[in-house]
């Protein structure tokens, strides 16, 4: 699959419901300020939000580094981004139009990615995932989160949950250590998926 591919396909499923995202997960904002205090962010750091979407992190992350911290969001929708501004979340973080395959940043710029339900839409995991380890410092964190897990999501998609989902535990460590990062904690449950992972040296 291409990259234009890709965006057409992410473009074409996410632009449609941007303008409801929120309302339709109205209950979804605890899981995930929980997840972000999960990132041991401090005041001063600097964290990317990728995959944006609609920005609902946005505020946690915030809280978490504090006014003196760097925020960003990065979306490839443009419709997500105007979503999150209607939101007011553009207070929380800088927003940009963004593919997380070319960040427009500077090597080891960052302390922490969070990245909720971003693994299936990427076109390129390994190397996705990898341009992510570029932007962030040796030491930082990667969170991989969904408010819901592998089997619940499934469920919800009508589809059955398979070993050869990029989530799946064993599926995931090797991405990701190809990558460039470690896999440091792995958490599947109904309500929550989590995935904590360091940029190795």
């Amino acid at each position: 699959m291409t990259d234009d591919h890709t965006h057409t396909h992410v473009l074409d499923f996410f632009t449609p419901r941007a303008a409801d995202w929120d309302s339709k997960f109205p209950d979804d904002g605890p899981a995930y300020a929980a997840a972000a205090e999960l990132l041991g962010l401090r005041p001063g750091d600097a964290v990317l939000d990728a995959g944006c979407g609609t920005g609902r992190a946005l505020p946690a992350l915030r809280a978490a580094v504090g006014p003196g911290g760097t925020v960003l969001g990065a979306d490839l929708t443009p419709a997500m981004l105007e979503a999150a501004v209607r939101a007011g979340r553009g207070a929380d973080g800088a927003l940009l139009r963004a593919d997380v395959a070319r960040l427009p940043l500077r090597d080891g710029v960052l302390d922490a990615v969070f990245g909720a339900g971003l693994v299936s839409h990427l076109a390129r995991p390994e190397a996705d995932m990898a341009e992510l380890a570029r932007v962030v410092r040796p030491g930082g964190v990667l969170a991989l989160f969904h408010p819901i897990g592998r089997a619940a999501l499934a469920a919800r998609q009508g589809r059955t949950i398979t070993d050869d989902d990029l989530r799946a535990e064993p599926r995931l460590r090797e991405l990701l250590a190809g990558a460039g990062w470690r896999l440091e904690s792995y958490t599947d449950e109904d309500d929550r998926f989590l995935a904590l992972a360091v940029k190795q040296s």
